[in-house]
């Protein structure tokens, strides 16, 4: 993307309602929304996160299919969930909201009990092991995760990298966290939920394509 498009969306943001876009600053010294996410949504709705939300096809796609929830993509940057949010304000749907801060600022933009839900959509698996800290289901994120979810919260990992997924499943067995469902190929075995095989981004899509299978665990953090 060129930079002259980049700035016309990072302009194009900052007059999306449905975007914030706090300074690292900010978030350390005291988010105003922490703890109070539910007045930016004007209801007492469930909060779901989508963590490196991407163009935002995943966060919109779910709020489309359960409006009873809120959800609220969250990525540091800001030129990719332009679309999404975009699309949101097209379609009408007030239950999407995108925030443009980094993940480990989590528990400093969500207060305790906060959030119903995470979705973690196709991170990048770090798979050398000097990016260990870096991948989003390590123990130090899982941790940061557990102090904004409220208890006997559902995480979801859907992701293209099957060294990811057994990471993961190996961690959470490792550690004794809950593994509800847990699936080495969406699209081919059966007993996925609907969202994980109604919804598809573009980068999924070619990762079908190249007939990469799609994996997707369902846990809880204990």
């Amino acid at each position: 993307m060129g930079s002259k498009n980049k700035l016309k969306r990072f302009k194009e943001n900052e007059t999306f309602k449905n975007v914030l876009q706090p300074t690292r600053a900010e978030v350390e010294q005291g988010f105003s929304q922490r703890g109070t996410w539910s007045e930016h949504f004007g209801n007492n709705n469930p909060i779901v996160l989508e963590l490196g939300c991407g163009k935002g096809e995943y966060t919109v796609g779910l709020a489309k299919l359960f409006p009873e929830k809120n959800f609220v993509g969250i990525d540091i940057k800001g030129a990719r969930f332009w679309r999404g949010a975009k699309t949101a304000l097209e379609d009408g749907l007030d239950n999407v909201a995108f925030l443009r801060s980094q993940i480990e600022l989590l528990d400093l933009l969500f207060a305790e009990n906060e959030v119903s839900e995470i979705w973690i959509t196709f991170p990048d698996p770090q798979i050398k092991y000097k990016r260990t800290k870096h991948r989003m289901t390590n123990q130090v994120f899982l941790d940061r995760y557990k102090k904004v979810l409220k208890p006997n919260a559902l995480m979801h990992l859907k992701t293209d990298s099957e060294f990811m997924h057994g990471y993961t499943l190996g961690l959470l067995q490792g550690i004794g966290h809950e593994i509800i469902y847990a699936n080495h190929d969406v699209y081919k075995n059966e007993g996925s939920p609907k969202e994980v095989l109604e919804l598809q981004t573009f980068y999924e899509n070619q990762y079908l394509e190249k007939g990469k299978p799609i994996t997707y665990i369902q846990f809880r953090i204990n």
